[in-house]
């Protein structure tokens, strides 16, 4: 349980985010399905990413740390066979990811996770799966994990997929594709949601030599035969965790830069600084970050969340504060992220004395004076790290399971206490 330290804020503050989870899951693949020995910096240590590269290391890879860098020893696709079950814990991204890398390897691959994990959709990339000939099975018959996945070796072919619970199963069949025999094509049939964090894949797959044709994020064409690049790779700032410190801005009126962050980068989630333009703050694009700072009266606004879904927390604590309704939609899918993200949300907004409607969709949000509350995280460390940010104008607030942190940030508590630090 964490009590959050309330007070003024008066200078301004420049805070470092770890490297990009999204990025760091990727580069951590990519690498491993290289010819050769990568290196990869900023690589963000965490929970989930610890599960990529257990996976990844079960799997066969050999993976070193270097001072503060990974050094990963690809295998081209060639896994090694794995008796014992691969567990990913709660990481969504590990299991979405390593199903289809499985694909690649040698011999029947169980995959599970803890038991929300198993509540987790992932029928349609085994259905996708399924189509280039693959055996790929949710044991319990229910499209969950756990899964059951036989490698060999991938011919390849057309794949018609559903990506609108998920980008990543569109993510992962995109890793694998050049490692097959004629590569895939791939034609999304709804979706995608969280359309960046495809760009990012594909970022990712160019920087590591691979060549691929699309249109849009609806048509997708990877020759095979292709071989990934091993070499020096870094991962960018995170943006969803620049967020929590932007918000801060927000809502304290102290301005707060987040060092290394830039508009250019391919992480969908940097455009949460525009929508914090647009409810009343003044933001600056700097050579070494992003500031901002809240210049008046915080404003309700219309938000469509589709592109960056892991700021819905943020952007509903931000809310709370703000003067109006404010409209957070299009994020159906978060009902199957580590909580059902919408309910959680709604739920301790409400614990605050703010009024909230939870829609088909979203969040309607009426601003108003939050008070301090106890807050469930419901194991989801999205909720924690968001309501926390609330805490430092807001007094009496407390986080429930505050370790729940370390899956993506394990050291935000401490970040968070230097903004108290001239």
């Amino acid at each position: 349980m964490r009590d959050i330290r309330t007070g003024n804020l008066k200078e301004k503050k420049t805070v470092t985010v770890p490297g990009s989870k999204s990025y760091s899951h990727r580069l951590a693949i990519a690498a491993a399905l290289a010819g050769g020995t990568s290196i990869l910096e900023n690589f963000l240590e965490s929970e989930d990413t610890g599960h990529t590269l257990a996976a990844l290391q079960q799997m066969g890879v050999s993976i070193e740390k270097i001072g503060e860098d990974l050094k990963i020893s690809g295998v081209k696709g060639r896994f090694a066979e794995s008796s014992a079950p691969i567990s990913v814990g709660n990481s969504g991204t590990t299991m979405r990811l390593m199903t289809a890398v499985a694909a690649l390897g040698n011999g029947t691959y169980r995959l599970s996770g803890t038991d929300r994990m198993h509540e987790r959709p992932m029928g349609e990339l085994l259905q996708a799966l399924k189509q280039l000939g693959v055996s790929a099975e949710s044991v319990n018959r229910n499209g969950c994990p756990p899964v059951e996945i036989q490698g060999g070796a991938l011919k390849g072919g057309r794949v018609d997929l559903d990506c609108g619970v998920s980008s990543q199963y569109l993510s992962a069949i995109l890793l694998i594709a050049p490692c097959t025999v004629d590569g895939i094509e791939i034609r999304v049939t709804r979706g995608p949601v969280s359309r960046p964090y495809i760009d990012m894949t594909v970022d990712i797959m160019n920087q590591f030599g691979i060549t691929l044709r699309r249109k849009g994020h609806n048509w997708f064409n990877v020759p095979g035969n292709q071989e990934y690049r091993a070499g020096i790779y870094m991962a960018e700032p995170d943006g969803s965790q620049a967020g929590y410190f932007w918000a801060a801005g927000a809502i304290t009126g102290t301005a707060v830069k987040v060092a290394g962050m830039s508009r250019q980068s391919r992480q969908g989630d940097v455009r949460f600084v525009d929508l914090l333009e647009s409810m009343g703050c003044r933001v600056r694009h700097e050579p070494d970050g992003i500031t901002v700072a809240r210049s008046g009266l915080l404003k309700a606004m219309d938000a469509d969340m589709g592109d960056m879904p892991d700021l819905v927390p943020t952007l509903a604590v931000v809310a709370a504060f703000a003067e109006g309704v404010t409209v957070i939609r299009n994020v159906a899918h978060l009902a199957a992220k580590e909580s059902d993200r919408l309910t959680a949300v709604a739920n301790e907004i409400a614990r605050m004395g703010i009024e909230v409607v939870k829609t088909d969709d979203g969040l309607r949000i009426t601003g108003g004076n939050p008070h301090g509350a106890t807050i469930e995280t419901y194991n989801d460390h999205r909720i924690a790290m968001s309501f926390a940010i609330s805490g430092l104008v807001v007094p009496g607030m407390v986080i429930q399971d505050e370790d729940c942190v370390k899956k993506s940030f394990p050291g935000f508590w401490t970040v968070l206490e230097r903004l108290y630090q001239s």
